[in-house]
């Protein structure tokens, strides 16, 4: 199989899973195993790939395929080592797109605890009533320059909640802040 189909496929099963789960609302019940096994599967092929043939970028790949390779990175919420390692990669790659590799920052700061640099990653309200930046933007007043110099377009400081998942309640929250440390993303 080429690199590219390969790509495509492991991303088409991510979202015929997330597809699935979220049909029965069984995806919105924390972090549902089958949904955390085709993560975890598709980042390890990637760290193959990866060590393989370098970052599938898009000379190589092509647009979609370079897309999915970065998707599966910020899909594998389970894997801080990874998507740290991937961070790197992704920075000192000729061949990417520098608004993937900012939200691929921002997720990461978001699962440590830190506030973003760009101002991509957003959650529910305790309200339910919109969706707003996690944890904040660090220097707030230069934000803008740093989205307009990564190609990202000026940000929603809040956004009106769209047909998605529920607001997670108070024990869901808990539950995700014993996640996080469980798994590295913040000490215990």
């Amino acid at each position: 199989m080429k690199l590219a189909d390969e790509l495509l496929a492991l991303m088409a099963r991510d979202d015929e899973t997330r597809a699935r789960l979220a049909a029965d609302g069984s995806l919105f019940n924390g972090y549902h195993p089958e949904m955390e096994r085709v993560h975890r599967e598709n980042a390890a092929r990637l760290r193959e790939l990866v060590a393989e043939a370098g970052w599938p970028g898009a000379t190589l790949v092509g647009e979609a395929a370079a897309s999915a390779a970065w998707r599966i990175v910020q899909h594998a919420i389970g894997e801080p080592a990874f998507m740290r390692e991937m961070f790197r990669v992704l920075s000192n790659a000729p061949d990417v797109s520098r608004a993937e590799v900012a939200k691929l920052e921002d997720r990461i700061r978001v699962f440590e605890g830190r506030r973003q640099r760009f101002g991509t990653q957003f959650d529910w309200n305790d309200a339910g009533t919109a969706l707003e930046l996690v944890n904040g933007v660090e220097d707030v007043e230069t934000v803008a320059a740093r989205r307009a110099a990564v190609g990202l377009p000026p940000i929603e400081w809040s956004r009106n909640p769209e047909a998605r998942e529920a607001p997670p309640d108070a024990h869901a929250r808990a539950e995700r802040d014993v996640w996080l440390r469980r798994v590295g993303w913040r000490s215990l």
